[in-house]
């Protein structure tokens, strides 16, 4: 991996860039601020966060990425040349970039992720799929005929994979993640305590006491927002009790896609599943609890990855640094998406 070499973990919630002997040089949230009567660029990542829900009328803070996938392929490549002028110098001129896609990416959608980078002056683009990354950067050595399962929970997309040999055995994707977590806070809260809240105090909630499993002391917190009655501000108290039950469909429909590839994964590797269990990567694991349900439902060891929110876009930094010196670096990442002339 060359000094101007970054990878990318381009996420539903939060972007990351990765650059050797720097580590993770930006982390931010995936959000973009547009003058609608100007179509100007107002401001992206943390600043353009900090105006979700609170702009006159011809300011919009949105995501240009849904459930892990772009969906607006111009904001997503302002968003990208932004970020990107924040850590990289000029003299850097056009690096190699690893971007990170999920497992169930369709080629449409990695042609908007490969122009996006090849839009931002990138000298050649890879690709890499999320859970290969993920358990490269969580630590394993997945070149090796042995069986790993990953599942990586992020913002949009929840991949679910077993890897040997380094590539992709079997795999599933399914649009349930950190996101529908929060969103299902903002419709309990309306529903249950007549609140409605935006999705920053939904992700705080889900913080503080967001739980699938009963904690061993009941936590609170704070929230306030709007009263459906009244139309007045008022602030109310949630408990983790009261919430952990709201999130059953989610675990549930996760359980499933875990079930579905442990039964389609080849029965030789099956022991070294048993062995080395389940890890878990992804800021969308660290709700209180997954990791005991998960392990519950499928009787196996289930491990939270170090690190757990950087293992993707560090793992895509190690597999963009083997690119030299492998024979045959396609079991790890795609071929070469695009050269820059």
């Amino acid at each position: 991996m060359f000094n101007n070499d970054i990878s990318i973990d381009l996420g539903t919630a939060t972007v990351l860039v990765y650059m050797k002997n720097k580590g993770v040089i930006l982390n931010e949230p995936s959000v973009i601020a547009v003058n609608t009567d100007t179509n100007d660029i107002e401001a992206v990542g943390f600043d353009a966060l900090e105006m979700l829900g609170r702009t006159p009328p011809n300011i919009q803070a949105v995501r240009p990425l849904r459930d892990g996938v772009i969906s607006s392929l111009t904001l997503t490549q302002e968003m990208i040349k932004r970020f990107l002028s924040k850590v990289l110098s000029r003299r850097v001129g056009h690096p190699r970039i690893m971007m990170c896609v999920p497992s169930g990416v369709t080629d449409v959608e990695q042609r908007a992720v490969i122009e996006a980078a090849r839009e931002i002056g990138a000298k050649d683009i890879y690709v890499i799929e999320e859970p290969v990354a993920a358990a490269l950067g969580a630590g394993f050595d997945i070149s090796a005929p042995h069986g790993t399962m990953v599942v990586d929970i992020g913002g949009g997309t929840t991949d679910i994979a077993v890897l040997s040999l380094g590539g992709v055995v079997i795999s599933k994707t399914l649009k349930i993640a950190g996101d529908e977590f929060s969103e299902e806070i903002v419709r309990y809260m309306r529903r249950e305590m007549g609140l409605i809240i935006g999705p920053r105090t939904a992700e705080r909630i889900k913080a503080e006491v967001g739980c699938v499993a009963a904690r061993p002391k009941e936590t609170l917190c704070e929230a306030k927002g709007l009263s459906v009655l009244e139309g007045l501000p008022r602030s109310v108290t949630v408990s983790s009790d009261s919430i952990c039950g709201i999130f059953d469909d989610f675990v549930f429909n996760i359980v499933e896609r875990i079930k579905e590839v442990l039964e389609e994964t080849p029965p030789q590797l099956h022991a070294d599943i048993i062995e080395d269990g389940i890890i878990m990567t992804g800021s969308g694991s660290l709700i209180y609890g997954l990791d005991k349900r998960i392990s519950e439902a499928t009787g196996l060891k289930v491990t939270l990855a170090e690190n757990i929110d950087e293992c993707v876009v560090k793992g895509a930094g190690i597999a963009l640094d083997t690119i030299d010196t492998v024979d045959d670096p396609t079991h790890i990442f795609h071929k070469k998406a695009y050269i820059r002339d």
